[in-house]
């Protein structure tokens, strides 16, 4: 019995985390059909996406103190619903408007079944499993990143945009069955503390204005925006301190294994998140593949991921996490610096060892370095603890894509994209690659450092 609760609890956390990356990732698809639909310019066009990350942000930290007051399964239970009602607010919007404000919903509902998903698979899966049940909910995660733009793709061609998100909605359903059904038990770590308002206001703002403003650094106001969010994000760390029941526990930041492995997963999402992005322009724009080919190569690193990360959160219950994620990130380390010297005239199957290589390291690193995170504070602490890796993993992300955004206005100015500007292209390529490089070198150090920590994992229920 007690290995089927188990079960249910792992595949529960499988299937949200698949389909919130689903929607999130296969949503650039649907994109210009939506855009058209609904007679959107091109900025509006590049919020569908942008707005679902930042209210991700947004709520995830408040999300941690929440789900500990009220229970972890509540809290898992209603980011299922406000998904699912989002998504089915998505499929029956009649103006851009209202398609937005149904991925608001959407964010919301994500960010707290992120952080549920996480603590409950901490406190419902025994110690020694935790590294693999937490390497499968990776592998949702790259599943759905290798299989949404196919899957969306195929949707939005044969039968429009809305059936992206009809396609999410049993599933969901599913989740919530299961979790009336067959998980009873509930977790509550911090049941007796109040929530910490003023510190979720200051964190929102600060959060949404440096996330915001990163993006649009290139501006006067994206610079203005930035600074400010970096100074009230540090006024919040130092308002938390002195709270007794803090939305975020700072103190969590002494033990060195948190704060290495957490560190190491923001450089890695922002090193990883755009590399999907520069090697599509690579194949397009570049060596002028069609979109259809070049989506057939793009497979193969997430593939790999998703392969490794159940095997490499198996392994971490038993070698030392922390030393799993600084190897893992040292082969995605070589494959980054192969990629920074992606030209016109790279041969095809150097390109396809980087993918490999890439997918072996980032598929080693995930699963360790965030089982590395869950393990290293006390379980009480879970939902904070799934807070803080699924806010680097936002952060990182936005990051990447905003760096994306940054090195190619500088470079191409206002240009479209275009195979007669490809030697910008590979220019901009290059040099985003070479700061992934330096990214995922940070990422090395950082688990260095935990490895050396003294502080020690905790191994209790």
């Amino acid at each position: 019995m007690k290995i089927e609760f188990e079960t249910y609890v792992i595949f529960v956390s499988f299937i949200t985390s698949f389909f919130a990356v689903f929607l999130s990732n296969g949503i650039i698809i649907g994109v210009p059909a939506i855009a058209q639909d609904f007679a959107m310019n091109n900025v509006i066009q590049n919020w569908v996406p942008t707005i679902f990350f930042l209210v991700v942000a947004v709520f995830t930290v408040p999300a941690g103190q929440i789900s500990g007051k009220f229970g972890v399964k509540k809290s898992l239970l209603a980011g299922i619903t406000v998904f699912l009602l989002g998504s089915i607010g998505a499929c029956l919007a009649f103006s851009t408007e209202s398609f937005l404000i149904f991925r608001i919903i959407q964010g919301a509902g994500v960010a707290f079944l992120n952080v549920s998903a996480m603590a409950m698979v901490v406190h419902a899966v025994k110690p020694q499993n935790r590294g693999k049940a937490l390497g499968f909910t990776v592998t949702g995660v790259y599943l759905a990143t290798s299989l949404s733009p196919v899957i969306c793709g195929f949707l939005v061609h044969n039968l429009g945009w809305r059936a992206m998100f009809y396609f999410v909605i049993p599933f969901l359903v599913l989740c919530i069955i299961l979790l009336i059904l067959k998980i009873p038990q509930e977790w509550k770590t911090y049941q007796h503390d109040t929530i910490d308002k003023v510190g979720s206001i200051i964190y929102a703002i600060g959060i949404l204005l440096f996330i915001y403003g990163f993006t649009t650094l290139i501006t006067t106001n994206g610079k203005i925006l930035t600074v400010t969010g970096i100074i009230l994000l540090v006024i919040f760390g130092a308002y938390e301190l002195r709270q007794k029941s803090p939305v975020f526990n700072m103190n969590l930041f002494k033990n060195k294994k948190f704060t290495s492995s957490n560190i190491a997963a923001l450089c890695s999402y922002l090193a990883i998140m755009v590399v999907t992005t520069i090697l599509n322009y690579h194949l397009q724009y570049v060596r002028g593949w069609d979109a259809q080919m070049s989506g057939m190569i793009l497979i193969i690193t997430p593939i790999i991921m998703a392969i490794m990360a159940p095997n490499a959160g198996k392994l971490s219950d038993k070698i030392h996490p922390q030393k799993l994620a600084a190897t893992g990130m040292a082969i995605a380390t070589i494959a980054l610096g192969i990629l920074t010297f992606l030209n016109g005239e790279t041969p095809i199957y150097f390109v396809i060892i980087a993918m490999i290589l890439q997918g072996i390291g980032m598929g080693l690193f995930s699963s360790p370095n965030m089982n590395a995170i869950m393990s290293s504070v006390p379980p009480k602490d879970a939902p904070t603890a799934s807070a803080s890796q699924a806010t680097m993993r936002t952060i990182g992300q936005t990051m990447s894509l905003g760096l994306l955004t940054l090195v190619f206005a500088w470079i191409m100015g206002n240009l479209e994209l275009s195979p007669q500007y490809t030697t910008m292209i590979i220019q901009a390529s290059q040099t985003i690659c070479g700061i992934c490089t330096a990214a995922c070198i940070l990422a090395i150090f950082a688990s260095l450092i935990g490895i050396k920590s003294s502080d020690k994992f905790n191994t209790g229920r």
